[in-house]
């Protein structure tokens, strides 16, 4: 096998290539990436492979490459000490055997990702690890690793992930490993480490993912370890940690899996567990909980599993949990619960296994408990609607008397403005709610509750009697067409179903005052994810959400009998749900087309920047309008920057901005967050925001006519997706 000699790159993954890797490769001395990943090579590593000396990534995984029987020894790690650049090293799914030898502390302090996964390694992490002082990502996981974790590793600053997952290996979690401050992801578990847990935990605030399941870990869980209020997956199962569940745990409020499963935890459940709302798997199974299960776990919305089997739990079962409509899977059994099953909700889904060996549960026959004892008796309800009969009507009538005289006295003395409370039927299918029951919900409409001000009032979030939790649009009647704007929003919104558009659950309407129930978006804006410092969206994330707006304006423009032109699209009205679904909201000014109309005229202007020209200049607005607005939308999601900006003056515009960086450098405008020139997989990325940005520019063309429409606007978008998706598995 020959190779060009000036050639840089060379990818050969997954090609079924057998045979050894010849020596000759070391003659393409200018190689800077070479992957050979998921092939069937076999035979020794080359250890010529340290004369490619600008070599920046080496893929040999997924191969059977071996070390020499004899010895085992890595003889190639020595001459990879000259590969100076080297960033990326992957060996894992080899049959490497022997042991890690002291000689990986003579490779490049350039490097920043070592995978050694399933490589068959034994004997103990040696002390020189800590050489690789630029480790991003160690990966020595699945392997017969023994003896203790280097302290050494503390010194690894700017390391990110640790997995040691699946060894043998001993001893205690060195308090060391608290120095590693941007730490992201910890995998220790499957392994037999004893011992308690470093006190210094909750110094890794960077800490998102935690798992030290299947060891032998003991003693109490550290009261500081619950003020990581960032961290969102956290596995301690299968240990022997014992004490109580604090209050505090309530500080984790962005968790979405908590597993202490398998362990000696005793007391109560502490209440506070229910300010989860990101939360979807809760498992306390096999622990010696007592105590009530607390109602609060009605409020973890977000909930798809919760297994609180083989503990000592007792009382009844919360009929709050009946609203956790995600719950997938549910277990009791083996504690001492009694009363009725629920039956709402969830709960008709779940079998007899979920509730088995209790003390005294009840319900229906299928769950193969009891029948639930009546306890109001027959007769008697027999007869008390023998007595109301003719009591009610009594006092009923006794109270209309006394209502009719207070009116009239009031209304004699001036004490009452009878035009208030003259409520307008909203349509059949929304449920009627008053004036009273919104005050009631909102705390009076206080600061507390207020999540948000716009052109025509404010929305404050509010809870229903049935404890649903709602967004309160309250327009402000002293503003110059807020009537307008109401009518307009209960007109289409009315009308209108898409899971992309927020949903309205009724309406509040007076002679002064006038108010929108919504569906509520625990996440917020768009706005907020995009400009609030301790937010961030990544790619996929707002690929996802882009796809989703484009996909409501599609019903709202194609799907629906009459087109609806939304007329101010803008990050604000983004609104995302417990999933990062988008929703697209506020059709104050929104209009529609009557039969046969493609174009309207309107004076009433939009948010500046986000108007189509044709909107701006002569007020007339089509669907085509709305393509101008996403295509800004679309650039600003990515770039993070307003089409009002500073830096946008003169001839500078927002759209200018984008086309002049695809003609020299995207890097430029990119959110700076996504990505970076040092990213393992920039080249990846600045393609696909390319072509972001290049689909935002056919959105927002000058001409309505040159613009797409938007049902091509979701196909392409889609298409961008499954292209980024497919070349980072690749990469």
């Amino acid at each position: 096998m020959s190779f060009a000699s000036n050639l840089e790159k060379l990818h050969l993954w997954s090609n079924n290539l057998s045979g050894k890797i010849p020596d000759s490769i070391s003659n393409v001395s200018k190689l800077t990436i070479l992957e050979l990943q998921g092939n069937s090579f076999f035979g020794l590593i080359p250890n010529t492979l340290g004369n490619l000396r600008f070599l920046e990534k080496l893929r040999l995984n997924s191969n059977h490459l071996t070390t020499k029987t004899s010895t085992h020894e890595w003889s190639f790690l020595y001459s990879l000490a000259n590969c100076r650049h080297l960033r990326i090293l992957d060996l894992s799914i080899n049959p490497l055997n022997g042991l890690l030898p002291t000689a990986i502390s003579n490779l490049s302090t350039s490097l920043q990702n070592l995978r050694v996964v399933d490589c068959k390694i034994k004997g103990s992490i040696p002390m020189e690890i800590d050489s690789l002082s630029n480790a991003i990502s160690l990966d020595l996981s699945s392997n017969k690793l023994t003896g203790p974790i280097p302290t050494t590793m503390g010194r690894l600053k700017n390391l990110q992930l640790l997995n040691l997952y699946g060894n043998k290996l001993q001893g205690s979690v060195p308090p060391d490993l608290c120095g590693l401050k941007g730490l992201y992801k910890l995998s220790l578990g499957a392994n037999e480490l004893d011992g308690p847990l470093p006190t210094c935990l909750c110094e890794l605030t960077s800490l998102r993912y935690l798992n030290l399941f299947s060891n032998k870990l003991h003693s109490q869980i550290p009261l500081s370890f619950w003020s990581l209020k960032d961290i969102l997956e956290v596995d301690l199962s299968s240990n022997n940690l014992s004490g109580s569940l604090p209050l505090d745990i309530g500080n984790l409020k962005v968790l979405i899996s908590l597993n202490l499963s398998r362990n000696l935890l005793s007391s109560d459940i502490p209440s506070t567990i229910g300010s989860f709302h990101d939360l979807q798997v809760l498992d306390l199974s096999r622990n010696r909980l007592q105590g009530p299960i607390p109602k609060s776990l009605g409020d973890l919305m977000s909930l798809k599993s919760l297994d609180l089997s083989n503990n000592n739990l007792s009382g009844v079962i919360p009929k709050s949990l009946e609203k956790l409509y995600d719950l997938n899977y549910f277990n009791v059994s083996f504690n001492r619960l009694e009363g009725e099953i629920p039956s709402g909700g969830p709960f008709s889904n779940f079998t007899a296994k979920s509730f088995i060996k209790n003390y005294a549960l009840c319900g229906s026959p299928r769950l193969q408990v009891s029948p639930c004892k009546n306890k109001i008796h027959r007769n008697f309800k027999k007869t008390a609607r023998h007595s109301l009969r003719y009591v009610l009507p009594t006092f009923v009538s006794t109270i209309i008397v006394v209502a009719f005289i207070v009116v009239y006295k009031k209304w004699q003395h001036g004490g009452i403005n009878l035009a208030i409370v003259e409520d307008l039927i909203p349509p059949k299918n929304w449920v009627r709610i008053s004036y009273n029951q919104l005050l009631e919900g909102t705390s009076g409409f206080s600061g507390s509750n207020l999540l948000g001000s716009g052109s025509f009032g404010s929305v404050y979030k509010g809870i229903l009697s049935d404890g649903t939790d709602v967004a309160i649009k309250v327009f402000n009647l002293q503003i110059e067409g807020a009537f307008k704007s109401f009518d307009v929003e209960c007109e289409v919104m009315s009308n209108i179903l898409h899971r992309n558009l927020v949903k309205i659950i009724t309406c509040c309407s007076t002679i002064d005052f006038k108010a929108l129930v919504l569906e509520f978006m625990p996440n917020g804006s768009l706005e907020k994810w995009l400009y609030s410092y301790n937010y961030f969206l990544d790619i996929l994330q707002r690929i996802n959400i882009m796809i989703d707006v484009a996909s409501a304006l599609e019903y709202l423009h194609l799907g629906h009998p009459v087109p609806v032109i939304h007329c101010d699209l803008k990050p604000s009205n983004i609104l995302l749900d417990k999933d990062m679904v988008a929703h697209v909201g506020d059709f104050g000014i929104a209009k529609l087309l009557g039969e046969g109309d493609s174009i309207k005229q309107t004076m009433t202007l939009a948010t500046i920047g986000y108007m189509a020209p044709e909107y701006g200049s002569t007020g007339i607005i089509s669907i085509k309008s709305d393509v101008y607005s996403y295509g800004i939308l679309l650039i600003e999601t990515f770039t993070r920057k307003k089409p009002t900006d500073d830096i946008f003056v003169g001839e500078m515009s927002m759209k200018h901005w984008v086309k002049r960086s695809l003609s020299e450098e995207i890097i430029g405008v990119i959110d700076s967050s996504l990505v970076q020139k040092t990213d393992e997989y920039f080249v990846t990325k600045a393609n696909c925001i390319s072509l972001i940005m290049r689909l935002a520019l056919d959105c927002s063309a000058e001409l309505p006519e040159d613009r797409l429409d938007m049902k091509n606007v979701v196909s392409m978008l889609k298409n961008i997706k499954r292209e980024y998706l497919n070349n980072l598995e690749q990469d």
